[in-house]
């Protein structure tokens, strides 16, 4: 029997509720819908306004957290991983990007990624491609070609069906269509030693 995908939805919103969660919920609605009868898929949301303190004292200590461990080690062994934040002064939020400089420069190669983002004016999509693009082109990751950039405007009526809707759909078959094939990714047990018992052993010896 084929193993079950696990996909991972990083979620930068800091709000709640947040366009930045709900985007990511329907772009993984969609990536279920084109794995459907073709591949068994787990999912995965982290929130990462919930982690904004273990990733800022993992930035100065070099030491994640309990709560931002586990998150790591989700996206390190996730079959394909869709990374969504909002756009703050024409790029990716500071939280966003905390978030990948703390995790293993190596843990995202060769992953499928689905990138997207929010903001008040569709003047902000090209973020997409000058920022975000680049970011997992240096992880070495995998990227989809469509990415879906979802302004205000596209949550209301007629913007929905008109435009957000369709790219939603197009870029989680993609995704859906890169992961298809794929073997499952061994879920191995975690090698990271917490700082705890680090210290622990530091004392012991």
């Amino acid at each position: 029997m084929t193993a079950a995908l696990k996909l991972v939805a990083v979620s930068a919103g800091l709000s709640q509720p947040s366009s930045t969660r709900l985007l990511a919920d329907r772009l993984a609605g969609a990536v279920r819908a084109g794995l459907d009868g073709r591949r068994e898929v787990e999912t995965e949301v982290i929130e990462l306004r919930d982690l904004a303190g273990e990733i800022a004292n993992n930035l100065v200590t070099g030491f994640p957290g309990p709560r931002l461990r586990a998150a790591l080690e989700s996206v390190a062994s996730a079959d394909a991983l869709i990374a969504v934040t909002p756009i703050f002064s024409a790029s990716y939020s500071g939280l966003f990007k905390s978030f990948f400089d703390v995790l293993d420069p190596d843990a995202l190669t060769g992953t499928p990624v689905l990138i997207a983002a929010t903001g008040g004016t569709a003047r902000h999509s090209l973020a997409l491609e000058h920022a975000l693009r680049p970011l997992f082109a240096h992880l070495r990751a995998v990227t989809v070609p469509t990415a879906v950039f979802a302004a205000s405007e596209d949550w209301g009526p007629g913007g929905d069906t008109e435009g957000l809707a369709p790219r939603i759909a197009r870029a989680g078959g993609e995704l859906a269509d890169l992961l298809a094939g794929r073997p499952a990714r061994p879920r191995a047990e975690s090698g990271v030693v917490p700082f705890e018992q680090q210290l622990a052993a530091l004392r012991a010896g």
